[in-house]
């Protein structure tokens, strides 16, 4: 099994350049996808929560929890090619059911000097 280091958080961007640096070689697109369900007890302290309005905080922090993983996984995938960076990254999300949602990160894959 071989080892492939992720790319450097540095070194992404939503731009479709990265400052400095030139791109040498384009890739391909990259992605990171995850798909999370919130459990019964989530959504009871949820509930809770609106009760008093304001951020939903556990919500919050499963979006945030859920956007960052699917992130890591697209680092991943692009250092598997041999990117050294990722440009024009962007996030979707889409509901697959009733309380589940795909979460997915993607860009492209380059290499930069």
């Amino acid at each position: 099994m071989s080892y492939y280091s992720k790319v450097n958080k540095a070194m992404t961007t939503t731009a479709f350049s990265l400052s400095g640096k030139t791109i040498v070689k384009e890739l391909g697109i990259v992605r990171g996808i995850i798909v999370r369900s919130r459990s019964v007890f989530g959504n009871i302290g949820a509930a809770f929560q609106t009760l008093v309005g304001g951020n939903i905080t556990i919500y919050t922090e499963l979006c945030e929890k859920t956007r960052e993983d699917a992130y890591e996984m697209m680092l991943m995938h692009a250092g598997e090619l041999g990117a050294n960076a990722v440009i024009g990254v962007r996030y979707d999300a889409t509901e697959v059911m009733q309380g589940v949602t795909e979460v997915l990160c993607y860009g492209t894959a380059v290499v930069v000097e």
